[in-house]
């Protein structure tokens, strides 16, 4: 699920090199993509056949959280892992995938200042915390139908062709880029390569499951990686968003980008997954 999504696209050709055939499903686009076929989130999803299911599934949150907004985000979140997990149930024991990747964000753990926050952190407080534990608990339903679940816990996604990663840059190009707030929080990031490797390990891995820091190793303040962002695009990094203005201008999603969370990949580190991208400088020098 989400395989027509800047993630999710990129995971089948990583599959069949490892010699397994995928089905994509989108909630967007039907047949104009070989081998995607259409979900609707109020239908339940054929899975019959199929050991592996990654559910990347979710509507972008980076724009203004009204109401509205906020019930898509939770529908195409909770509510599609929720039809997912029911769909897994209604099929014979042996015929269940055995492993289930799903997304979530580190926004779990909430505004945490300088805590180090591994995946066996407490959840935090306010509303994508909320969501995302809402979000978890969905999908760790599937443990008690004997399915092995992973839930992906993912931080600022840096790639080409990637909202965060094109929107940052197109900012810094235009010579107006920039710290947010004070720029003290931490900022878990992470190269799309790496976390589609991750993405891949977690689901062929027999032991990895529970929550997974989809983040690379060391992550920035937002001070710094505004500054390396610049350095990498040849722009200054001078002009700061004040807090109140962003929360002027992006309301309460202000909080998301303000909020610190320092996050570490406890469980790959565990694992031995290696990173090809492991500080912000390989990663931009790759992408600048």
């Amino acid at each position: 699920m989400g395989v027509t999504g800047f993630i999710g696209s990129g995971l089948p050709e990583l599959l069949a090199g490892r010699g397994i055939s995928t089905t994509g499903l989108s909630r967007k686009r039907t047949g104009e993509v070989k081998g995607v076929e259409r979900w609707q989130d109020s239908h339940h999803p054929d899975l019959a056949g199929h050991e592996i299911v990654i559910n990347l599934a979710g509507a972008a949150i980076d724009r203004r959280w009204t109401d509205e907004a906020k019930r898509e985000f939770r529908e195409s979140r909770v509510g599609a892992t929720n039809r997912l997990v029911e769909a897994m149930a209604k099929l014979p024991e042996d015929a269940r995938p055995k492993v289930l990747v799903n997304g979530s964000a580190v926004g779990i753990y909430g505004d945490r200042g300088d805590d180090i926050l591994k995946e066996d952190a407490r959840a935090g407080t306010g509303y994508l915390a909320d969501l995302c534990r809402d979000w978890e608990q969905a999908a760790e339903e599937a443990e008690s139908l004997g399915i092995r679940v992973v839930t992906l816990r993912t931080g600022v996604v840096l790639g080409k062709g990637g909202q965060a990663y094109e929107k940052m840059k197109t900012v810094f190009k235009c010579g107006i880029g920039g710290r947010m707030g004070d720029g003290n929080q931490w900022m878990p990031w992470i190269h799309v390569a790496d976390l589609r490797g991750a993405i891949v390990h977690a689901a062929l891995s027999g032991t990895m499951r529970g929550p997974m820091n989809g983040c690379a190793p060391y992550p920035e303040r937002n001070r710094d990686f505004t500054r390396k962002l610049g350095e990498a695009l040849h722009r200054p990094a001078l002009i700061p968003a004040p807090a109140f203005a962003l929360r002027i201008v992006l309301g309460e999603f202000a909080s998301a980008l303000l909020a610190s969370e320092r996050a570490i990949p406890a469980a790959l580190d565990s694992e031995g997954f290696q990173f090809e991208f492991p500080t912000l400088e390989t990663a931009l020098a790759d992408l600048a």
